[in-house]
């Protein structure tokens, strides 16, 4: 974030604005779907909490990979293929003319492999830590010995397999003609993929995989999260986020999981500039400064007192520094700041809050390659989403329950895009590159800035993301959905 004077942390926006502010009601291929009414369904789903990954006894596919050193990398992957093609099988003539053609080949190999010869669309393989679709000779290939192990040991196989349904929607891309090759092109490219990835993963979620299932709490989660990994970091999106922002890479899956294929196909760059209208350019810049702003008393004063404007608190709360437990009589005490609504505060505890701001670090003190996105935006939309608290307590509304949660999620979102906007009222604090990433990765991890007073979130990190995209892209009105 960045005050006018410094910088507060960093970020990139969006959502798919056509779902958000069209309604309350989706559509997942023409058939309405009322994605808000249940705050314990995702996206129409039940909320469901069992198994994610390869489904016990059922046998590998008989697809083969060149180079493959048949082990269990290999076969998740070429596991994850095969359920793809019969997807795309039965789907692409849906959606595009012509027929489903699978692609050609399938290649693994060793990046760590010093006597590694192989080429991959007229790459060395040697050294290359990717997973990929080919155009020259329609194939898709991976690194099976660092990129997928390391998803998978953070993630679980179906990290692997929401890989392989990212780059196969690079071959549906391919197949139908629907992408051009211009440089311009690539963030057009990328988020279409990633929106057909969320297609394909509500056919996994509906139990339409042959050798993978996946549940829509914790295992959607891993879904948001591995493409959360994979995002441009501020720093390589010198052009504008050619591959797009975390916020950017989970509102795509989420619209595909959403409205299915067809919302895949809207995807262009006039629609992509369209999203990002009102909301200054400088969130989509690379920043050599990403502007780390450690909360302390004096920051959190001027900060607090930009929330009682944009939230329009005519009884603005008492911040509290000295801890959480205020001795609550009718609200529980949450990690590193708290609203407490018989007495009206806000408590907050400097050093957890210090340490949420953390940008976390390596052993060699790089920049961890993000499975998490950390920075100190993480801190301060949590301190947002207690006075988003203390702004429902004013409209009347109930402060627990999964609808309150989802609320103050909606409700952080709007505060987020007010303190990124041109709009800005209190020209006092405004975001920079990687802020609503920070935030996006937080909801995922703890879900701490969308829950209620007691600290209480919804099991699905989909929907946490959901509200806050809806707050960022709809405005404080578009929070009344939740009521």
């Amino acid at each position: 974030m960045t005050p006018r004077f410094g910088r507060l942390a960093s970020a990139v926006v969006l959502g798919f604005a056509t779902l958000i502010v069209a309604g309350c009601a989706g559509q997942i291929d023409g058939k309405p779907v009322d994605i808000y009414a249940d705050p314990n369904r995702v996206a129409g789903l039940p909320t469901t909490n069992g198994p994610n990954g390869l489904r016990p006894g059922v046998p590998n596919s008989t697809l083969e990979a060149e180079n493959s050193d048949d082990g269990q990398v290999d076969h998740i992957a070429i596991d994850a293929v095969d359920d793809l093609q019969e997807y795309w099988k039965a789907e692409y003539s849906k959606y595009f003319d012509g027929q489903f053609e699978p692609v050609t080949k399938l290649i693994s190999w060793d990046p760590k492999d010093k006597s590694n010869k192989l080429q991959f669309c007229d790459d060395a393989t040697k050294g290359l830590v990717n997973a990929a679709y080919c155009p020259l000779d329609k194939t898709i290939g991976w690194d099976r010995t660092i990129l997928l192990p390391t998803l998978r040991d953070q993630f679980g196989d179906i990290s692997i397999v929401t890989v392989l349904a990212h780059e196969y929607g690079h071959a549906i891309q391919d197949l139908a003609g629907i992408v051009g090759n211009s440089r311009s092109e690539v963030i057009v490219a990328e988020q279409q993929a990633d929106c057909f990835a969320g297609a394909f993963m509500r056919h996994v979620a509906e139990g339409g995989s042959a050798h993978f299932t996946v549940n829509t709490s914790d295992g959607l989660n891993s879904v948001l999260a591995t493409i959360i990994s994979v995002r441009d970091a501020p720093e390589d999106s010198s052009d504008g986020s050619p591959h797009g922002s975390a916020f950017e890479r989970v509102s795509a899956v989420q619209a595909g999981f959403t409205e299915g294929p067809s919302a895949c196909k809207k995807i262009d760059l006039s629609e992509i500039k369209a999203r990002r209208l009102g909301l200054p350019p400088t969130m989509f810049e690379s920043a050599s400064d990403t502007g780390e702003l450690q909360p302390d008393e004096q920051v959190l004063d001027t900060f607090t007192t930009a929330l009682d404007e944009i939230l329009t608190l005519s009884n603005s709360p008492e911040v509290d520094y000295s801890g959480t437990d205020l001795g609550c009589s009718d609200a529980k005490a949450t990690p590193a700041a708290t609203y407490c609504p018989d007495s009206n505060k806000v408590g907050i505890d400097l050093t957890a809050l210090e340490e949420r701001a953390a940008v976390m670090m390596d052993a060699d003190n790089s920049v961890r390659l993000p499975t998490t996105v950390t920075g100190d935006y993480n801190a301060y939309v949590l301190v947002a989403s207690r006075f988003a608290l203390a702004k429902q307590k004013e409209n009347g509304d109930s402060l627990t329950g999964p609808k309150a949660a989802l609320r103050t999620s909606c409700l952080s979102g709007f505060v987020t895009a007010v303190l990124g906007s041109s709009n800005n009222p209190t020209k006092d604090f405004s975001l920079s590159p990687g802020d609503l990433d920070e935030a996006v990765s937080g909801l995922l991890q703890d879900g701490l800035a969308a829950s209620d007073v007691d600290g209480t979130t919804v099991d699905a990190g989909f929907s946490r993301v959901d509200a806050f995209r809806t707050g960022v892209l709809g405005g404080e009105d578009a929070c009344k959905r939740y009521a």
